[in-house]
């Protein structure tokens, strides 16, 4: 849900010397479990997890294989898959002796309609600060 007020002032001693005044109120947002957006947006927030999470996406992969195509430890590629799969965004699964790794699409999807909803936010205050600049326009020009 979001909420925007908006109050016009007229501010001044005299008409002539009015000024217009807008004031906005803080926009409150509820997008769901803090949480779990705090740790979608922490572990997407790193290169190495992203592209982690991107070779994952495109076939499951063991923790050995993801580890041999980064400049670090086994145990470091093992705390960055295990921030993945804390965010969802991953799971890790025993397959013989290995542990496979898999991409979750519907985390990141539920990431992607976190930052569509954002957007919108943004777009609409952009929206809103247009109209406002051209009611003064159009109010000067009378």
């Amino acid at each position: 849900m979001t909420r925007v007020a908006v109050r016009d002032e007229h501010v001044g001693r005299g008409c002539a010397d009015s000024i217009r005044a807008v004031t906005y109120n803080q926009m409150v947002v509820q997008m769901g479990n803090d949480d779990a957006t705090d740790r979608i947006f922490h572990a997407l927030a790193d290169a190495t997890r992203r592209d982690i999470v991107t070779r994952v996406m495109q076939r499951p992969l063991s923790v050995s294989a993801l580890a041999a195509g980064y400049a670090m430890s086994f145990a470091a590629v093992q705390k960055h898959v295990a921030a993945l799969e804390r965010a969802d965004l991953v799971t890790k699964r025993r397959q013989g002796r290995e542990q496979m790794v898999r991409g979750n699409p519907e985390a990141v999807r539920r990431a992607a309609r976190l930052l569509d909803e954002y957007e919108a936010i943004w777009r609409g205050r952009i929206d809103r600060m247009h109209d406002i600049i051209n009611d003064d326009d159009e109010g000067e020009s009378q």
